[in-house]
């Protein structure tokens, strides 16, 4: 089915019993997104909010909260889409089978955008920014955001829809220094494409015009965030998964999607900045304030009976996780494809994306010695943390597994393997002084940090350990510790206070366990945690505690250390300091008054009383 609007697929998921209608006033500080928090955790259906406090405009969320619910509003078009990137990358599979591939001819016409001067549903009327449901979804965000936004910018260049980029960077509607109507903040990251968008119009001294739309049909939300091929527009993914083509106007030399709920438009002005945020971020964290651009409101257009989808993002898993899912889905083996050698690369969610990559890639160099030692790998791992947004992983596992039977998705199974075999003497990998993702502040600046590769193959060079050492009982200072699966244990001290008392604290337990080496072959990795039990509970949380919270170059200790030829190494096991550090960013906690305020709608009688 192709979806000419956001409320045409909400119609369809209602259909099919996916769908919630919430008739009671609801706020939209707070409120929306506890809602939205406890139906997406226990795998409800998505809402439709028609009573926004605030707002004449009704509002939807958890529309893509379930890989099921996004693979039933594409069924008709998944498999073409996935044709045609195939095609995209084996470009000789249509000339040996032409018929075979009709269906992604078909498709990849229905992909090209289509100039629409007639019917423009999305200007039925203007309306002002704070007609808008003003979402604030965690205490202390610094204002209401746009989470599913569709952000439009034009190469100045070589401008037109067809040298466009259309990417999902938030939007800060209001709060702040912002000027109520008239200004929002632009947060976009690292290797964006408006960025270059940006550079160009400021070397030019011209401001940049940015359009923002919001709604419409499905498709064009998940081609925001779709990291495509070369060559391959989100308006024309857009058309292409939607099976109806991306509609748009021109309006006072503005971009719009003619088939959106809500159009924004608006210039960045050269060296026009406002600071944004706080905002409550995916990697479970709030994203602080600093300085990004600013957004002049040009004018504000809404189609009739709009509505406003939103999503919440936080400690993972969120709905953005199904986002990944599908991604992951859609494109395939695509990065194998890119990257020579490398058959799997796996973003961890359950880390917060970025933090951390698990990869399977060959070693192919020396087929010729007994003794296996990466080689291939470590010219694999340059490659893809030099590729797009990969370049903003902080910790890089890689392993070659001749038998085939390793999987970057069974993700215990994966690190069991790598910690089987890797080298501590040999195989980590540190780069210092270098960028990572704008929203981990385990680093020390913003977008700044260090990155660290841990490479494997060959054979097992270790057994693992399955109950703790004596020696992590007895070590001074370590008040609790925890096996959190074979080969890694979590232990607690005191809270971290600063790196000279963190570096005292090391020595002590290093000199203590430097007398049990034997004992700790099968333990090549320790997290220093403040909460040992909650890091071992279960494999999430380790991967949330270890990686989002260390940062390599500082915070990676090891038992018996030493540098040879400027190669870090140790003898004994990796000490990651995963403890909560002053210049973290904090935690997000949900309000409980406002948890208990919500608790109406799920008690009996409640309209979502069922739901979770």
């Amino acid at each position: 089915m192709a979806y000419c609007s956001l409320e045409r697929s909400l119609l369809d998921l209602e259909r099919v019993g996916q769908l919630v209608r919430i008739r009671e006033e609801v706020d939209p500080y707070l409120e929306m997104a506890s809602i939205h928090l406890r139906v997406h955790e226990a795998g409800g259906p998505a809402l439709l909010f028609e009573n926004v406090k605030g707002s004449r405009f009704r509002a939807a969320s958890n529309l893509f909260g379930t890989l099921e619910r996004s693979r039933f509003l594409f069924r008709h078009q998944l498999e073409h889409v996935r044709q045609v990137i195939r095609l995209k990358n084996e470009p000789m599979a249509a000339l040996k089978d032409p018929f075979g591939h009709v269906g992604a001819a078909m498709a990849a016409f229905r992909a090209l955008p289509l100039r629409n001067p007639l019917h423009k549903p999305v200007m039925h009327e203007e309306i002002r920014l704070s007609e808008i449901p003003q979402v604030v979804h965690w205490p202390m965000d610094g204002g209401p955001f746009v989470t599913l936004p569709q952000v439009y910018s034009e190469d100045i260049e070589k401008p037109g829809i067809w040298n466009a980029n259309l990417g999902m960077y938030r939007i800060q509607l209001g709060g702040n220094a912002y000027k109520p109507n008239q200004e929002a903040g632009l947060h976009y990251q690292l290797h964006r494409g408006i960025g270059i968008h940006q550079t160009k119009a400021n070397a030019k001294g011209q401001p940049l015009k940015v359009s923002v739309f919001a709604g419409g049909p499905p498709s064009h939300t998940v081609a925001a965030v779709m990291p495509l091929p070369e060559g391959l527009s989100e308006m024309t993914f857009a058309g292409l998964l939607g099976g109806r083509r991306f509609r748009y106007c021109y309006h006072e030399g503005f971009c719009l999607s003619t088939d959106a709920d809500f159009v924004i438009t608006g210039d960045v002005h050269p060296g026009e900045n406002k600071p944004e945020g706080p905002f409550g971020d995916h990697l479970g964290y709030y994203s602080l304030q600093h300085p990004f651009p600013l957004l002049r409101i040009h004018k504000v257009f809404a189609r009739k009976n709009a509505i406003w989808p939103f999503t919440v993002v936080g400690r993972p898993p969120q709905e953005d996780t199904s986002f990944g899912e599908l991604i992951h889905e859609i494109t395939g083996d695509a990065i194998p494809k890119e990257i020579p050698g490398v058959k799997e690369v796996h973003a961890v969610d359950a880390a917060g994306v970025h933090p951390l990559l698990l990869a399977i890639g060959s070693e192919r160099y020396t087929p010729y010695l007994p003794v296996k030692r990466p080689a291939e790998l470590l010219t694999i791992a340059n490659h893809i943390l030099g590729t797009g947004q990969l370049s903003l992983a902080k910790f890089l596992f890689i392993a070659a597994d001749e038998k085939g039977h390793l999987s970057t998705h069974d993700i215990e199974a994966y690190l069991r393997f790598v910690f089987e075999r890797i080298d501590l003497r040999r195989d980590l990998h540190f780069y210092t002084e270098t960028t990572i993702d704008t929203l981990d502040y385990s680093g020390h600046g913003l977008n700044s940090g260090s990155k660290l590769v841990l490479a494997a193959c060959g054979d097992p060079i270790r057994n693992l350990l399955t109950e703790l050492p004596e020696a992590l009982h007895t070590a001074p200072g370590i008040t609790d510790a925890r096996l959190v699966m074979p080969g890694v244990a979590a232990i607690r001290t005191g809270p971290y206070t600063t790196a000279e008392a963190a570096e005292k604290a090391f020595r002590e337990i290093d000199g203590h366990l430097q007398g049990s080496l034997q004992e700790l072959q099968g333990l090549p990795l320790i997290v220093w945690a403040d909460d040992a039990t909650f890091t071992a509970e279960r494999l999430g949380n380790f991967l949330w505690v270890a990686f989002t919270r260390t940062n390599p170059a500082s915070d990676i200790h090891g038992v018996a250390s030493f540098f040879r030829n400027k190669h870090w190494s140790c003898e004994g096991p990796v000490v990651m300091d995963a403890r909560i550090k002053p210049h973290h960013a904090p935690v997000l906690q949900k309000d409980p008054a406002v948890e208990r305020k919500v608790d109406r709608l799920f008690t009996k009688g409640g309209c979502l009383y069922d739901k979770r």
